[in-house]
């Protein structure tokens, strides 16, 4: 007799913790909140896992694998590399759409500060995310779409003002989250242009609640 098929993959398990961490958080997320996610049993979980804590490193596990596979998609759907680097922001939307659910997706950094095998995993896939940022600033620079640069500090820069802005735009609430992203992006990239003052390439943005 051949054994039963599971009914869904460690993957799409780990997606859907994803999802729930994006509407419960990290810490109040249970087995079942998973469970009920795909379709599964909350003893099937622990048969697979072991645990929540498990199921959260798993998950912290594959982000380096995933962030390799985003910035394969970022450049097949866009047609230059700064264009590529631009839809960075879309990505970073992928963390919430409102503030409650970046609130949520964020508490899990606490873990990874906190706990020595979350931050182990944190800061290999912050490496990559780094990595692919500068893979696409050297390209962007080769085809002559940037000026020359330090392509390793710009990479830290664009990083940084991704984790930052995102977490700006939960504070001001202007705007969808991808825009208010790619406008901070395209502020930072446009001295290394050779047309910095493009208007195609800074968006105008007004911020509804500047202050005066």
């Amino acid at each position: 007799m051949s054994p039963r098929p599971r009914l869904a993959s460690d993957e799409e398990i780990l997606a859907g913790a994803l999802r729930a961490i994006t509407r419960l958080g990290p810490v109040r997320l249970t087995l079942a909140d998973v469970a009920r996610e795909v379709g599964l049993s909350p003893a099937a979980l622990v048969q697979r896992f072991g645990s929540k804590r498990q199921l959260l490193l798993a998950l912290a596990g594959q982000a380096p694998e995933g962030n390799d596979a985003l910035f394969r998609s970022l450049r097949e759907a866009n047609p230059s590399y700064l264009q590529a680097l631009l839809a960075m922001a879309d990505c970073m939307a992928l963390m919430g759409a409102t503030p409650e659910e970046i609130s949520n997706t964020l508490a899990f950094l606490q873990i990874d500060l906190t706990d020595p095998e979350f931050h182990r995993l944190a800061l290999r896939s912050s490496a990559s995310v780094h990595a692919g940022i500068r893979a696409l600033i050297k390209d962007a620079v080769r085809e002559g779409e940037l000026a020359r640069c330090n392509a390793d500090r710009l990479a830290h820069a664009l990083q940084a003002a991704m984790n930052g802005s995102l977490l700006n735009w939960a504070i001001h609430r202007d705007g969808p989250v991808a825009e208010w992203v790619r406008a901070d992006l395209a502020t930072l990239l446009a001295p290394y242009r050779w047309l910095p003052n493009d208007p195609a390439t800074v968006p105008d943005r007004r911020h509804s609640r500047a202050p005066t």
